[in-house]
């Protein structure tokens, strides 16, 4: 991983992979692989030992309710399929490519799909999770949703631990 100027590179033998592991069909793969077991098991140690001394942020489908199921506070972003698919086809665009509308509609879709009906660390909301329907907002407002509960939080107990 490096740091870059809008974000996170990811880098495999010195090759920058970040655009190939955020396509559609990646985010279709990455959900079957992290439904095998194996790869649970061997991921969720590493995940947690990330976060041993807390001061984290996690994203994640199932951060909340599998790998960070004690963290003090949590969020659950929701958005309507149509919403979600323009903000993806607006991000593909911003990197000169194309998008297919109704081709990234049908793989959100199909990712939903897939992820809440797999047997092992299904898509749910935990059932502390504060849920932010962020269909009429941008990403500055879902920040600022966030930190006012983040805010209220801390004022409430004067620490946390973040996911």
């Amino acid at each position: 991983l490096k740091m870059i100027n809008d974000g996170m590179a990811v880098y495999v033998d010195g090759e920058d992979v970040t655009g190939k592991i955020r396509t559609e069909e990646m985010g279709l793969l990455a959900s079957r692989v992290s439904a095998v077991p194996v790869v649970r098991k061997a991921l969720l140690p590493l995940q947690r030992r990330a976060a041993v001394k807390g001061g984290i942020v996690a994203e994640g489908r199932d951060m909340g309710t599998v790998v960070f199921p004690g963290a003090d506070i949590k969020f659950f972003l929701l958005a309507h399929v149509d919403q979600r698919t323009d903000r993806r086809c607006r991000q593909l665009s911003e990197q000169g490519m194309l998008c297919d509308y109704g081709e990234v509609q049908r793989w959100l879709e199909e990712r939903d799909a897939q992820d809440r009906g797999r047997e092992i660390a299904p898509l749910k909301p935990a059932d502390d999770a504060i849920m932010i329907d962020t269909t009429h907002m941008d990403v500055t407002r879902v920040v600022l949703t966030m930190m006012t509960h983040i805010g209220k939080k801390l004022h409430d107990t004067g620490e946390m631990q973040l996911t």
